[in-house]
Parts: C-alpha cells; structure tokens; sequence
C-alpha cells in the first residue's frame, strides 16, 4: 500500500501537479480507489463466486446443500467482502486525518457485524426451509425451534458488539453488566421469555408438531397446525380461518391432538340413542318369527324368553362387526346405560376406517340411519321428548 501512495505522488508530480496540493488529490485518489477496489470484489462474489457455488451445489446428489447455500445466503455473504476490503485499507487511506479514520472505521466494523450477523439469519432461515412436506418429523421440529433459539441469541449477541463499538467498549464490559439489569430484562420480557419456555416444552416433548389435527375450545382452534414456532403457533381451523395462539396457552391450558388417531387403526364413534322404556319387552311368537324371516338370528338362537332390548342390542353389535368399513379389531360393543327421564340410552361404541373428516361423518351417518330403521322391527321406539307449547 505505500508503494502505490509513492506511485500515485510521483504521477501527480509528473502531471504538474503543485506540492501543496498533492497530500489532498493523492488523499481523494486513494479515496476512489478504496470505493473502486470494494466496488470490484463486490462484483467479482456475485458475478463468479455465486455462480462457482451453485453450479457445485447443483451437481451433487444431496438436496440440503442446494436449500443451505442459496443465492440468498451467497449475495449476502458477498456484501461482506467490500466492507473487508475497506476495513483493511482504511488505516493508508486516513492515517493523516485520525477522527474521519475513527468514525469510519466504527461504521465499517458496524456493518460487518450487522451483514454477517444477516447472513448467519439468512442460513438459519435456509436450514429452516429445508423440511419435508406436511408434517414435521420429531427431529425436524426441534432443530426447528433450536433455529428460533439460535436466531434470536445471535440477534442479542450483535446488538451487545454494535453497542461496544459505538461505545469504543469491550463487549466483555457490556456482558459483565448485563448481570445487574438481568431483572429488569425478564421483567420486560417476560411474556417472550415465557412463551420460549412453552416453546421449548412443547418441541422437547413431543407435544406437537407441523400437520398436527389439535382442538382447542377455549380458543376456538379446530384445525391443522400449518407453522410453529416458539413464539406462536398458527392453525388453520377447517372452515378456513387462521388463528395464532401462543405455546403458553397449549401449555397452561389442556389441548385434544388428535394425531394418536390419525396414526391408528380407527377413529371411534360413540353414539348413543334413547328408547322409550314402554316399549322395551318379551317378544312374542309373532315377533320371534318375523326375526327368523329376515335373517336376524336363526331359530336356535331364540329359544326361550328373550327381552326386544337385548336382541336388538346383540344384533347390532353382531351387524356393526360385520361391516368392511369398521374395524372389528379394536374395541367394540352396544350396551345399555342407567335409565332416566329420557328413557333408556344404549350406547354404539366402535371405530370406523375412515378417518376424514367427510368420509368419517358420512359413514357414521349411514350406521346411525340403519340403527334409527331396525328399531322399529324389535318393537323399540326411539324417545323424543316435545315440549308443551
């Protein structure tokens, strides 16, 4: 560098140039080249290294390479190595004028603490995006939230250096304070600090992740759970809507996730119906008969008193069994409940193969449809209750 302040002094002296007045154009010469110099490793990165990169990137079977080191992160990275440049010349540019060296030189440590801190974000975002579609797997989720961790102690970390640099400080000075306005800190950001918390809670445990089907009440959340965070979670419910609600609300309040169910082998249907107790009695021959004829039970299976109640309920159970879209292997049965004022409930408990949402409803519906009709061929009439106008 003091060869070419020698080289440029000798040009303005040979171009006539005054003694005088040879310090400022050498000064403003070198000034230009600086900005010319930045200015061209600037567009070396973009022009040739970004390219270089992508097209290795590209060539390689593994996709996380390709998602990590996007243009994204290349241009941003790029846009350090001018301020590099000026970092490294500023002491032969401004020796002679130390206040404008000093100022410049805190800005320029400024934005190379701020551009490198924007590319480690932009990297984290970029491992962030690289995730499979729809569901979040365990490890996913974690690194995930890890990211968000990451991010905003890395923020913290810039914040403390940019402050020292203005302050002509060391950030060792700053993070020795910080211990005595750590109180005051949590006492502000206590709700942030709180939702980290849950955050981390909810990821560690696997309480929930990316795709999950979660219902919460109180919050009007019935939905799929389309991004999560540690700060919030963004649901969106079935008829469209999108609600935010944050982990400590997940936390301190209970949520129904209905992933064990989408993972089984069924979804249960608990229906129960209500029949009026007058109706409920021994069959007759008549009726005995007109069960054979139909196919209900076979005239072994009748012998004896039998009560339309208990008929109807083993017949149901038996029907509702033998149907491709229930699934027989897990827990199934009819049973009767305590009477009351509103007759006698017998309860329908089985699970059904479908599992969403339309085909679920639509199958149920058509069992309940099937079990309101063959009532009425065991005598059973199915209580409803009218008000007196």
């Amino acid at each position: 560098m003091e060869s070419i302040k020698i080289y440029v002094e000798d040009l303005l002296s040979m171009a006539g140039v005054t003694t005088s007045l040879i310090p400022l154009l050498r000064h403003i010469a070198m000034v230009v080249f600086t900005i010319l110099l930045a200015w061209l490793s600037d567009w070396l990165c973009r022009r040739l290294l970004v390219p270089l990169v992508t097209k290795l990137t590209a060539k390689t079977e593994v996709e996380w390479d390709d998602q990590l080191f996007n243009r994204q992160v290349l241009i941003s990275a790029c846009h350090i190595v001018p301020a590099i440049v000026v970092w490294q010349l500023l002491p032969w540019v401004f020796y002679q004028y130390p206040v404008v060296f000093d100022i410049l030189k805190r800005l320029t440590a400024i934005y190379i603490t701020v551009m490198t801190t924007r590319t480690v974000v932009c990297l984290i975002n970029a491992f962030q995006g690289y995730e499979s579609e729809g569901r979040r797997s365990n490890m996913q989720q974690y690194a995930r939230s890890f990211s968000s961790v990451l991010k905003i102690i890395l923020m913290l970390l810039a914040t403390i250096v940019v402050v020292a640099i203005i302050l002509d400080r060391s950030p060792l000075t700053l993070f020795a304070g910080l211990g005595a306005t750590s109180a005051v800190l949590m006492l502000v950001f206590q709700d942030t600090i709180t939702g980290l918390v849950a955050g981390i809670h909810l990821t560690s445990n696997n309480m929930l992740r990316k795709g999950d089907w979660i219902t919460v009440e109180k919050a009007g959340v019935n939905g799929v759970v389309e991004d999560m965070t540690l700060t919030t979670v963004k649901v969106r419910n079935f008829d469209n809507t999108i609600v935010t609600i944050s982990p400590k609300t997940l936390i301190n309040e209970s949520f129904q996730n209905w992933k064990g169910m989408q993972e089984s082998g069924g979804r249960r249907v608990r229906r129960s119906v209500s029949y009026d107790v007058h109706s409920v009695s021994m069959i007759d021959d008549e009726m005995r008969r007109k069960l054979i004829d139909k196919g209900y039970f076979k005239e072994s299976e009748l012998q004896g008193p039998q009560v339309n109640l208990t008929l109807f309920r083993r017949y149901m159970e038996r029907a509702i069994t033998a149907r491709d879209d229930v699934n027989e292997k897990m827990t199934h049965f009819v049973t009767e409940k305590e009477a009351g004022t509103n007759g006698i409930p017998v309860e329908f408990y089985f699970f059904l193969k479908q599992k969403k949402w339309e085909d679920y409803e639509h199958h149920m519906s058509e069992i309940m449809d099937i079990i309101y009709a063959i009532s009425n061929e065991f005598g059973l009439t199915v209580h409803q209750y009218f008000p007196k106008k």
